[in-house]
């Protein structure tokens, strides 16, 4: 790990908020084996609280509203909406709660548990650190991107159509993908 990235890591000690505004959580996914579907949930909340001196220390709560879905296609969101997926009405948040966080070089590592329904499953998260800000409004700002590939089988998302040339309509492999602007609130 470089000079500059240890000191901008110790920057970023301290309680933060997510920003939805300026933040995305989405999801890729295959469609009918030969184009891919992306969407976003558009209500994304949490906060993480960074110790950079010992990063075990440190955790992160996000908490998506699965109403907020959106693809870009109505008929779709809806379904997504419905019990054939993600049963909205019932089950109206995704969570995220971390378990450990590791500095890797570059790379912040974030293992936790992700529950969408009534399942809970492991994922881990490889982040890379955007850097820090004070926007216009003398917020200190900090962002950081990464992506991670889920079976959405694992979490009971079992919903698929068999296509006449083979294959099915969804793909169980998911790629998730995170570009988080963080607020310092202390």
């Amino acid at each position: 790990m470089s000079t500059n990235t240890v000191n901008a890591y110790t920057a970023l000690t301290g309680t933060w908020t997510i920003d939805p505004a300026h933040s995305r959580v989405g999801f890729v996914a295959r469609h009918a084996m030969v184009t891919k579907v992306r969407g976003q949930f558009r209500e994304v909340d949490g906060h993480i609280t960074i110790d950079a001196d010992q990063p075990k220390n440190s955790s992160a709560v996000v908490t998506l509203q699965v109403a907020s879905i959106d693809t870009g296609q109505a008929q779709r969101d809806e379904h997504l909406r419905s019990a054939d997926f993600f049963e909205a009405e019932k089950y109206p948040t995704i969570s995220f709660r971390s378990t450990d966080v590791e500095v890797d070089g570059e790379k912040i590592v974030l293992k936790g548990d992700l529950s969408i329904k009534e399942t809970t499953a492991p994922v881990t998260l490889e982040l890379e650190y955007g850097g820090t800000a004070k926007d216009p409004f003398g917020n200190t700002r900090a962002g950081f991107e990464g992506k991670t590939t889920v079976n959405r089988k694992d979490w009971g998302l079992t919903w698929n159509a068999a296509l006449e040339t083979g294959g099915v309509l969804v793909s169980e492999k998911v790629t998730l993908e995170f570009e988080i602007s963080l607020i310092k609130t202390a």
